[in-house]
């Protein structure tokens, strides 16, 4: 394999564990080689890339052999569909727990891969989409509740994340984006991946996260829909700067995917919160962090 005329590869690598990422009793194997290979592809999105290749590497218990193997093909066989990836080749093993490895390739037109180091003080903090919604599935699912018929279409967004693949690709041919990356993390973490790649610092507007909505009865568990926006991960959403002179002509959408404005960058490195009552708080990151394991068997 080799690039195809005038372009660029962008190869990036991903790991889904189980007991880390996803719980064997409460996901289906559709749904984890759906998504396995979902969050995989939105870091191509994250830098403008369109989607070849993969590489699949499995170390699987005998338990999810024979007809869960084969289930979980078929959910990774339509996310590949989805996507425009090939398999391009892989390895298999023998391991005591679940545990995918996947290398994807993407293409890109040289010199217009968007990195996370570009942010200039001036530039708008933008994001697509809506904030928060993988994060309610996945209280959901810990709390059992997922089976309830109300809630259910809650779940869809953790079970089966959408890559912003088109947005990503039209951001990097326009040049209008000068850094990016997808929300997989969190916004608070991803911002902070961000400012501290450009060395720079962000103002975030509370109000102007487009924040999950979340049933009044299930606020009474403590799911407030800004600390989900906040801290949540998984919902692969980019999140990217623009600069100013731009941010009049963002469209509100590309391909049916909002697009909101939601703050700017700033020389001082340090991140901030302005709150709906207008006063002004340190954004600290506190999304998803494998080591720190502030969430598990969903990130």
């Amino acid at each position: 394999m080799h690039p195809r005329g005038r372009t660029e590869w962008v190869l990036t690598t991903d790991a889904f564990l189980e007991n880390v990422h996803f719980l064997l009793r409460a996901h289906s194997a559709e749904d984890v080689g759906y998504k396995a290979l979902a969050r995989a592809t939105s870091d191509l999105a994250a830098m403008g890339a369109r989607p070849l290749y993969f590489l699949l590497s499995l170390a699987l218990p005998p338990s999810c052999t024979a007809k869960w193997f084969d289930r979980f093909l078929e959910g990774m066989s339509r996310a590949a569909r989805s996507f425009g990836l090939v398999l391009a080749g892989g390895d298999t093993t023998k391991s005591p727990l679940a545990a995918i490895n996947l290398t994807v390739i993407g293409e890109v037109t040289p010199g217009r891969a968007v990195l996370r180091s570009g942010a200039r003080p001036g530039n708008l903090v933008c994001v697509s989409g809506t904030l928060g919604e993988a994060e309610l599935g996945l209280r959901l699912l810990q709390r059992g509740l997922q089976k309830r018929k109300k809630w259910k279409r809650l779940l869809r967004k953790h079970i089966h994340p959408e890559p912003r693949l088109a947005l990503g690709e039209w951001l990097a041919k326009s040049g209008r984006a000068t850094a990016m990356i997808d929300t997989s993390d969190g916004l608070s973490t991803d911002l902070a991946h961000i400012c501290e790649a450009s060395g720079v610092g962000a103002k975030v507007w509370a109000n102007r996260i487009p924040k999950v909505s979340v049933p009044s009865d299930l606020r009474k568990l403590g799911l407030d829909p800004l600390r989900l926006a906040l801290d949540g991960g998984e919902d692969y959403e980019l999140l990217f700067t623009v600069p100013r002179r731009l941010g009049q002509h963002l469209p509100r959408a590309v391909q049916g995917v909002p697009i909101t404005i939601i703050g700017e960058i700033t020389r001082e490195k340090q991140n901030l919160l302005i709150d709906e009552s207008g006063q002004t708080k340190d954004l600290p990151a506190q999304g998803w962090d494998p080591f720190l394991l502030r969430h598990s068997a969903g990130k």
